[in-house]
């Protein structure tokens, strides 16, 4: 029984990483949430996607500290903090994007609003999926795989409306819609390489 006693006082516990991670994650959910409210022409300003912004980056912060201070990880120290900062850069690529609507003044349309939609539905696969890396490793890689295909889904949509734009009347209305067409097409990217992320750390594994 001292001796016990004796390792529990020199071994630190190991801290739940992953369910740090998918906090993060939710407020990036969070984030997208409010995207996509604002795409459909909702009361979500610019202000409030930056106020959730802050917290991802206090969720990020509280993760690294974890990692630095664990004594063992389940998932690789590697694998978790660059999910940790894919995820991060989701939801800043969200703020920015809305911050860039204003200074061009672009409005979103029904297309962004499809892409707002995809994004999300990608998003909380990929938590499933992060939820699964110490439980299921097929779980885990398929849901990292049903994220990729939202966004797959949400690139085709990208080409259909970036067409649509040509029907916009006036130049500048016209660049200020496929910037934002632009940036959300780069955020899916990121969310996909979230995603095969996810997929390598269950290969190292295997």
């Amino acid at each position: 029984m001292a001796d016990v006693a004796f390792k529990r006082w020199f071994l630190p516990e190991t801290p739940d990483l992953v369910g740090q991670l998918r906090k993060q994650l939710a407020v990036t959910i969070e984030g997208a949430d409010a995207f996509a409210g604002w795409t459909e022409g909702g009361s979500q300003t610019l202000a409030e996607l930056r106020e959730i912004e802050s917290r991802g980056d206090a969720a990020k912060r509280d993760l690294l500290v974890s990692l630095r201070e664990a004594f063992v990880t389940t998932i690789e120290p590697e694998d978790l903090f660059t999910l940790s900062r894919g995820i991060d850069w989701i939801l800043n690529g969200l703020g920015d994007l809305v911050g860039e609507a204003e200074v061009l003044d672009a409005r979103p349309d029904e297309g962004l609003g499809e892409m707002a939609g995809l994004l999300t539905k990608a998003l909380r696969e990929l938590d499933t999926a992060i939820g699964m890396l110490e439980v299921s490793e097929a779980e885990a890689t398929a849901a990292a795989d049903r994220s990729i295909q939202f966004v797959r889904d949400l690139q085709a949509r990208y080409f259909e409306g970036m067409a649509s734009t040509l029907e916009l009347k006036g130049r500048v209305t016209r660049i200020g819609r496929r910037e934002l067409y632009r940036r959300l097409r780069r955020i899916g990217e990121t969310t996909i390489d979230v995603a095969e992320r996810v997929v390598y750390s269950v290969v190292k594994e295997s």
